[in-house]
C-alpha cells in the first residue's frame, strides 16, 4: 500500500512538473513559434548572412555569398540580415539588439530591408564610419537601387575613409535637388524613352546630312551652269573659281566707257594688241564683247529665263550618297545599342527554382506539424495564450482549417497574389482544406476553400470587419477567432468547391527583361525622324537664302570701299590681292545692271572703272583673273573696283583716293605735302596738295608698298609710285578719270 501511493505520487509530481515546463514555455513563447529575434539570431549562427525567403525576386538567397563577399572587405565580424522593412518594425535598430542579445557575438550588425539600409550597429568592435556609411547611402544611391548593391555601395564608403565627408556632402546635394539621384536602373519607361530617341536618330541624322549634302551640291551645280551659260550666252562672264563677272553691254550699243560701238546688233571691239606687259589687246578685249541686242533682250543671264538650269541631280551621283547616309544611319543604330545596353531593369542576380519555393517549403512544413502557422520572420502579432486557444478551436472544428500568418509583398514568388499562395499551399500539403491567410502586416484576411464541405457563398458574406480591418477593429488574434466561430457555424454544402485558377506569376527573369532597344517606340521615332529631318532643312535652306540675300545686299550697297569691310594692309600678299580683286569686281558686277535706277555721269565712271579693271587682270578675256597678273595691276583692279562702287552712289566722292595708300579709299580732303630731297632744290621747290583719306589727314600712315612681280614668292617691297604701270601715278594724286584712261591708253584701247 506505501509503495503504491509513494508510485502514484511520484508520477503525479512529474506530471505537474512537465505541465509547469510547458506551460511557462508557452507564456514566453513556444519552441515550436520562436520570437523573431530569437529565429534571426539561430539563422546567424548558421551563417553570418541570412536573407529571407519571402524576396525572392528582388533579392534571391543565392546571393548570399555576394554579400559575404562585400562583408569581408570591412575587416571586421559583420552579420547582415535581409528582410522586408515591413518586418523590421517601427524600431530596426531595437530588432539588431535583440538578434545581437540572442546570439551573443561581437561584430557589425546591419539591418537590410527591400528599400535601402535600415540600421547599422557595432558591438564590441570599432568600425568608424558605420553610421555615417549609412546616411551617405541613402543620399547618394536612388530608390531603385537593390539591397546588394546598396549594401556594396555601403562597403565602398566606409573603406574610403571619408564616409562623414560624404554623407555631409550627400546631405547637401539632397537639398539642393529634390529629385534625388538619377536612377540606377532603366525601366521599362525609360526603355521606350531609349527607342524613341534612337528612332530619331537612325533617320533624322542621316537624312539631314543627306538633304544638305544634295541641296549643297545642287546649289554648286546652279552657280556653274549659270556662270557657263553667262559665258556662252554673251551675258555676264563666269565669276567661279576665281573668275571676274562682267556685265554685258549697256543697252546694246557701248560696252565700256562708250568704246564700243554697236554694228547690226552686235558689239565690236575697238581696239589693238600692245606689249605692255605681255598683255594682248585683240579685238573683244572689253567687258561687253559678244552681247547681242539690246540689254532688255540679252540672254544667259543666270537664273534668268531661257538660261537652262542645270536640272535636278543626277542619279548616278544620288547613289553614293544614299549609300553613304544608310551606312550612317547603320552606324548609329549600332552605337544606339552599345550605349543602351542594359537588358534587365536589376542588378542582373536570377533567382533560382529553389529560390523561388523556399517560402512555400517553409509554410508547408510548418502546416504540417500545426494547422496554425505564424511568420517568425514577422513581428509577432499572436502572443502564446493567442495562438494556444487557435490551436484549440482548429482542432475542434469538424472543417479542416489551416491558418498561414504570412506577409504577401511584390518581390515575393506568387509576386503578392494571395490566390496563388493559398493555391501552392494546397497543392504541396495534398488534402482538401480551408485556408485562412492572415497578413501580419496590414492585418487582412483572405479565405480559400479547397475542397471542403462549406458553402461558398456563406463565407462570400461573411462580415467585412473579419477580412478588412480598420484602426478602431480588434487585434488580429480576436477576428480570426470570430472568423472560426463564423466558420464553425456555416452551413454544410452538398460537394466539396474549388476555387477559380488564379492566373500564374509573372516569370521573375521575363519581369526584370527590358524589350529590344529596335522595339515598341522605335517606329515612331522613325517618323518623327524623318518629319525633323525636313524641318531641319528647310530651316537651314531658309538661313542660307537670308544669308546670300544680306551678302548680295551688301555687294550692292554704295558706301566708302576704304571702310573696315575692306582692309588695307602696307604690304599685302599677292593671294590678297588676288582674293579681294575678285570679291571687288564680284560686287561692282550686280550693282550695274539696274542701269535705269543710275544717273549718267554714275554709269559712266561706274562703267570705265569697270572696264579699266577687266584689261588690268583679265588679258585672257576668258572671264579669269590672269595667272600672271602683277601686284601693281591687282592693286589698282582693287582700287577701280571700289571706286566704281563709289561712283553709283556718290560720283563726286570717286574722283580722288588716298595717295598713301591707294587701299584706303576714296579721298575727301587734301594736305600739303613737302616736296622730297634737300638743300637748294627743296627750298626753291614748292609744298604739293595731295588727296588723302580721313586716317592719313590726321597722321600720315605709311606708303603701299608692293612686290614687283607676282610670281616671284620672295623679294623686297617696293613703294607702289616706284612700280611700272598706271597705278603709280596715283602717287602724285591723279583723278580716277584720268587713271582709267591711262589704262586704255597703257593697253592702247581707244
Amino acid at each position: 500500500m506505501r509503495a503504491g501511493i509513494v508510485l502514484v505520487a511520484g508520477w503525479l509530481a512529474v506530471l505537474f512538473c512537465t505541465g509547469s515546463v510547458h506551460a511557462a514555455e508557452a507564456a514566453r513563447g513556444a519552441p515550436d513559434s520562436p520570437t523573431q529575434t530569437a529565429y534571426l539570431a539561430e539563422q546567424l549562427r548558421k551563417d553570418p548572412v541570412y536573407i529571407s525567403d519571402q524576396l525572392p525576386r528582388e533579392v534571391p538567397r543565392s546571393t548570399a555569398p555576394d554579400f559575404a563577399r562585400e562583408a569581408r572587405r570591412l575587416g571586421v565580424s559583420t552579420y547582415v540580415i535581409v528582410l522586408p522593412s515591413s518586418s523590421f518594425g517601427a524600431e530596426p535598430s531595437a530588432v539588431l539588439a535583440g538578434v545581437h542579445d540572442r546570439l551573443g557575438r561581437k561584430g557589425l550588425y546591419v539591418a537590410i530591408g527591400d528599400t535601402g539600409i535600415d540600421a547599422v550597429q557595432t558591438y564590441g568592435v570599432s568600425l568608424p564610419g558605420a553610421e555615417d556609411a549609412s546616411r551617405a547611402t541613402l543620399y547618394e544611391l536612388a530608390y531603385d537601387a537593390t539591397p546588394r548593391e546598396v549594401f556594396r555601395h555601403f562597403v565602398e564608403v566606409v573603406t574610403s575613409g571619408h564616409a562623414h565627408q560624404r554623407a555631409e556632402q550627400a546631405r547637401a546635394a539632397s537639398e539642393d535637388d529634390p529629385d534625388g539621384p538619377p536612377s540606377v536602373h532603366t525601366d521599362r519607361t525609360d526603355r521606350e524613352n531609349q527607342s524613341f530617341v534612337t528612332g530619331i536618330a537612325v533617320t533624322g541624322i542621316p537624312l539631314t546630312a543627306l538633304l544638305i549634302t544634295v541641296y549643297a551640291l545642287q546649289r554648286r551645280r546652279v552657280r556653274r551652269a549659270a556662270a557657263t551659260a553667262t559665258a556662252t550666252g554673251g551675258a555676264d562672264r563666269p565669276s567661279a573659281a576665281g573668275g571676274v563677272r562682267v556685265p554685258a553691254t549697256r543697252g546694246g550699243a557701248k560696252a565700256v566707257g562708250g568704246r564700243t560701238t554697236a554694228t547690226d546688233g552686235k558689239a565690236t571691239a575697238h581696239g589693238k594688241a600692245t606689249a605692255h606687259g605681255g598683255k594682248k589687246a585683240a579685238a573683244g578685249k572689253k567687258a561687253g564683247t559678244g552681247a547681242k541686242g539690246s540689254g532688255s533682250g540679252r540672254k544667259g543671264t543666270g537664273g534668268r529665263k531661257g538660261a537652262g538650269g542645270p536640272g535636278p541631280y543626277p542619279r548616278e551621283r544620288l547613289l553614293p550618297l544614299l549609300a553613304a547616309a544608310a551606312v550612317l544611319g547603320g552606324l548609329i543604330a549600332f552605337t544606339a545599342t552599345q550605349v543602351f545596353d542594359d537588358t534587365t531593369s536589376g542588378d542582373g542576380s536570377r533567382p533560382t527554382a529553389a529560390d523561388m519555393r523556399a517560402r512555400i517549403d517553409r509554410v508547408t512544413d510548418g502546416l504540417r506539424r500545426d494547422p496554425l502557422y505564424t511568420d517568425p520572420e514577422s513581428p509577432p502579432v499572436l502572443d502564446a495564450t493567442e495562438r494556444a486557444h487557435l490551436r484549440r478551436r482548429l482542432r475542434a472544428l469538424d472543417v479542416p482549417v489551416v491558418i498561414a500568418a504570412v506577409p504577401s509583398s511584390t518581390d515575393d514568388e506568387s509576386g503578392g497574389n494571395r490566390d496563388l499562395l493559398a493555391k501552392a499551399l494546397h497543392t504541396r500539403l495534398g488534402r482538401d482544406l480551408l485556408i485562412v491567410l492572415a497578413d501580419p502586416g496590414s492585418g487582412s484576411i483572405d479565405l480559400v476553400n479547397y475542397g471542403t464541405r462549406v458553402d461558398d457563398m456563406y463565407l462570400i458574406n461573411r462580415p467585412r470587419d473579419l477580412s478588412y480591418p480598420q484602426s478602431t477593429d480588434p487585434p488580429l488574434g480576436h477576428r480570426l477567432d470570430q472568423l472560426l466561430t463564423y466558420v464553425s457555424k456555416s452551413p454544410k454544402a452538398k460537394a466539396g468547391h474549388m476555387p477559380y485558377e488564379p492566373p500564374a506569376a509573372d516569370d521573375p527573369v521575363e519581369e526584370k527583361a527590358l524589350p529590344g532597344l529596335f522595339t515598341g517606340d522605335f517606329e515612331p521615332g522613325l517618323v518623327i525622324g524623318t518629319f525633323l529631318a525636313g524641318l531641319l532643312f528647310g530651316l537651314v535652306a531658309a538661313a542660307c537664302g537670308i544669308v546670300r540675300r544680306i551678302n548680295r545686299r551688301r555687294r550692292t550697297a554704295t558706301g566708302a570701299p576704304g571702310d573696315d569691310r575692306s582692309p588695307a594692309p602696307t604690304e599685302p600678299s599677292t593671294a590678297w590681292l588676288r582674293r579681294n580683286a575678285r570679291q571687288e569686281l564680284d560686287a561692282l558686277t550686280p550693282a550695274l545692271e539696274p542701269v535705269a535706277a543710275l544717273s549718267e555721269d554714275s554709269q559712266r565712271r561706274a562703267w570705265e572703272c569697270l572696264d579699266a579693271a577687266a584689261l588690268l587682270i583679265d588679258g585672257d578675256s576668258d572671264g579669269r583673273i590672269d595667272a600672271d597678273a602683277t601686284p601693281a595691276a591687282l592693286a589698282c583692279a582693287i582700287v577701280l573696283a571700289r571706286a566704281g562702287r563709289t561712283a553709283i552712289g556718290e560720283p563726286d566722292a570717286a574722283r580722288f583716293v588716298c595717295h598713301r595708300n591707294p587701299l584706303h579709299g576714296v579721298a575727301h580732303k587734301r594736305v600739303q605735302v613737302p616736296p622730297e630731297g634737300g638743300g637748294r632744290a627743296r627750298a626753291r621747290a614748292r609744298a604739293r596738295s595731295l588727296p588723302v583719306c580721313e586716317a592719313c589727314r590726321l597722321t600720315l600712315g605709311p606708303v603701299l608698298r608692293l612686290r614687283p612681280s607676282g610670281s616671284a614668292r620672295r623679294g623686297a617691297h617696293a613703294p607702289y609710285a616706284t612700280l611700272p604701270g598706271p597705278l603709280a601715278a596715283l602717287g602724285d594724286g591723279t583723278e580716277i578719270d584720268q587713271l582709267t584712261r591711262d589704262v586704255r591708253e597703257y593697253f592702247g584701247v581707244h
